[in-house]
């Protein structure tokens, strides 16, 4: 089993989460999450000044998948992730040893 852990745009956020239904992943979990990149993070005002806060929010997704689905899951993310501009994010893949699903006590592949 893989562990994708990918960081998207909000605004692309919709389209990766489509594409992902449409190859067939249905459970994944996803957090709002803030970083710090060669993108610039937005500007602040505070009392008439400009700071730049240095945040750079985005959405992070984590997904456990089979080993033969990684590549699916990987290509539907870039095709559906990409603007072409710096910052569109990164995914990092690992391999899963154990994976179970606390309801049944199942393990392994049948647990996804």
């Amino acid at each position: 089993m893989k562990k994708i852990e990918a960081i998207v745009r909000f605004s692309k956020f919709e389209d990766v989460k489509e594409a992902l239904e449409a190859i067939g992943v249905n459970f994944f979990t996803y957090l709002e999450v803030n970083g710090h990149g060669k993108q610039k993070g937005d500007s602040v005002t505070y009392r008439g000044s400009v700071y730049d806060s240095g945040d750079i929010p985005r959405v992070k997704i984590e997904i456990v998948i089979p080993n033969e689905k990684a590549k699916d899951v990987i290509n539907a993310i870039i095709d559906n992730g990409k603007t072409g501009k710096i910052g569109d994010g990164k995914i990092i893949v690992t391999s899963v040893e154990e994976f179970y699903r606390i309801r049944t006590g199942e393990e392994g592949n049948s647990a996804l």
